[in-house]
């Protein structure tokens, strides 16, 4: 929904919280999260705007609020309610206010320490005892500043100022979250500075409701909790789609030539298109896909991607549509040839007709008002679609994997037969338990699948590190390599053991491998390991969802026998191990 990306209209939504919940609750796919409030002072209209931005994000939130300021009480020592919540994700939203002793003028720098020593402490012990009891994300707030300085511009070297002791704390904050999975932080420091920290720390709202920042800046801080979440349950959007003329340069390059585009160093915009090119290149090293999407003749648009000033090269991009066909048009075609849904897409476009002609087609796909070329990055920064909750190393090699992927096609079309061109591609599968250093890749495919995906269960690190480490539960995942190079993990499964039966929680596998054999080479591998723990029959479950009908008949094509079919198309299903045949896929299986 427009009103909900940036740049954020404060009032507005605040004023229209109760329609725009309204439209948003009947959208359809919402997956529902239970999200714990810990409050360190009034939490009422933050999760009321938090609402609005999950349910944009199409997740449907249900809240526990702690009492007033009573953070920390429920955290260490629970209660009957939070325990009976069994919260998704805690969200602790907390300030400097909520520091419980600063250094003095009169403190010695051991004595600084010591205060900082202890307020890290009554934080990460909370944070321990969360972790412990609910085995759930956390997101915690650092600290904004005080909207006074005690001690001048000293404040902030000072062990004594206020400055320095939250700068110092925010550090041990941040050291904290990158030694722990599933912890993170929600950057009010940022995001107070961007607002304006007079306006946003403004004491009115304190002292009259316990709000430690005005109620405007609100929907800014809660869109920043809603991305964090949304990028831990798989939210984010995937690629980039860019426009060329007067959005990557400056000008027409089909009028003014190669040579008359604006970029590079000569010229004050060519300067600030280059920066945008730079950040936009910048993108592909957190896995974001780029793509261009330009009415253009193809050889104008590849004469500007390899202008000399350039920052941008046509091979940053995993798809190029230059033509003069409808830009929704060639937007399906892009995201068909990705193997990859609209609703991933981000349009980038510097021409509002086009922008609204996208919106229309109601593909799903992001259009951020793309108004003036200074404002460019803040736009697509502030927007969140990228947010960054982990990099695994697939992230940092996925445009690689789609232009190897390029390459695969091209061999196909190539060949003599399938059985052929799967024997050349010379394909190795490692197939293992779940093990830590792929907990989080395990977990993002959980989150990011949608297509083969029979269960649709979302998982946390948390959950998938349960799952491991519980002798109740067999789980694998499933990296394909071939000649031309390493897809990375890309299929999970996890059974719960009930009995002789293995009931299936998870099976699921990434697009970009569909019909190699690698579903196959999964159950050989489930089969052999079911049978070895004493199972005697796997028993699987679809459960329908707008985007996975692709793997309707899994089971059946599988040599699953139907157990029972429910109205809404769920269906369980049976294998019994005795006799099974492997399938023998063309692929060497590693163990």
């Amino acid at each position: 929904m427009e009103i909900l990306q940036y740049p954020l209209d404060g009032q507005t939504l605040l004023r229209k919280k109760l329609k725009l919940k309204k439209e948003l609750s009947v959208r359809p796919e919402l997956i529902e999260k239970r999200i714990a409030v810990l409050g360190g002072s009034t939490t009422n209209e933050v999760v009321d705007q938090l609402e609005l931005f999950l349910l944009d994000y199409g997740i449907k939130p249900v809240f526990y609020q702690s009492e007033y300021a009573q953070y920390w009480q429920d955290a260490m020592f629970g209660n009957p309610e939070l325990d009976a919540f069994a919260p998704d994700v805690v969200y602790i939203h907390t300030n400097w206010r909520n520091v419980t002793a600063f250094p003095t003028t009169q403190s010695s720098k051991e004595e600084s320490d010591r205060f900082l020593a202890e307020q890290f402490t009554h934080f990460s012990t909370m944070w321990e005892k969360i972790a412990e009891r609910y085995r759930c994300p956390i997101i915690q707030n650092n600290f904004d500043r005080p909207n006074y300085r005690l001690l001048g511009n000293s404040d902030i070297s000072d062990h004594r100022g206020r400055s320095n002791f939250l700068f110092r704390l925010n550090q041990l904050f941040y050291d904290y979250a990158d030694t722990h999975n599933g912890f993170y932080i929600n950057d009010i420091d940022y995001l107070s500075a961007a607002y304006g920290l007079e306006t946003w720390g403004n004491p009115l709202y304190w002292n009259m409701y316990k709000y430690f920042l005005c109620l405007d800046a609100i929907p800014l801080l809660a869109k920043s909790v809603a991305d964090i979440i949304k990028s831990i349950y798989g939210k984010n959007k995937k690629v980039l789609v860019l426009d060329l003329d007067n959005t990557l340069w400056g000008g027409v390059v089909g009028d003014d030539g190669v040579e008359g585009i604006q970029v590079g160093p000569e010229v004050p915009m060519g300067q600030i298109y280059s920066e945008f090119q730079r950040y936009v290149k910048d993108l592909k090293s957190i896995g974001v896909l780029l793509a261009v999407n330009s009415k253009n003749d193809e050889a104008n648009a590849l004469a500007g991607l390899n202008h000399p000033d350039g920052v941008l090269r046509p091979d940053d991009f995993v798809n190029i549509k230059a033509n003069w066909d409808n830009k929704d048009r060639n937007m399906v075609q892009i995201a068909s040839e990705l193997n990859l849904g609209a609703d991933s897409f981000v349009f980038a476009d510097d021409n509002p007709t086009e922008r609204e002609i996208m919106k229309r087609a109601e593909l799903g796909v992001a259009v951020p008002v793309m108004d003036k070329v200074e404002n460019y990055i803040r736009t697509i920064d502030r927007g969140g679609y990228f947010e960054v909750t982990s990099l695994s190393s697939d992230d940092l090699v996925r445009v690689r994997m789609y232009q190897e992927n390029a390459k695969r096609q091209v061999l196909e079309k190539s060949v003599g037969s399938y059985d052929e061109f799967l024997e050349s591609l010379e394909m190795k599968a490692t197939i293992r338990r779940f093990e830590p250093i792929y907990i989080n890749r395990i977990a993002q495919l959980t989150n990011k699948s949608n297509q083969f995906n029979l269960t649709t269960l979302r998982c946390s690190e948390s959950d998938i590190t349960a799952m491991a480490d519980s002798p109740d539960w067999l789980c694998l995942y499933g990296k394909l390599e071939d000649k031309f190079g390493d897809n990375g993990v890309v299929s999970v499964i996890s059974g719960e053991k009930q009995g002789a039966e293995l009931h299936m929680r998870l099976w699921l596998m990434s697009c970009r491998v569909l019909k190699r054999g690698m579903e196959d080479a999964m159950l050989d591998t489930l089969v052999s390991d079911a049978k070895a723990q004493g199972m005697e029959a796997i028993v699987g479950y679809y459960y329908p969802t707008p985007k996975n009908g692709m793997v309707k008949d899994f089971y059946r094509n599988m040599g699953f026998a139907l157990v029972s079919e429910e109205e809404n198309g769920s269906t369980t299903w049976r294998l019994a191990l005795d006799g099974y045949v492997p399938k023998g896929p063309h692929i060497q299986i590693q163990r």
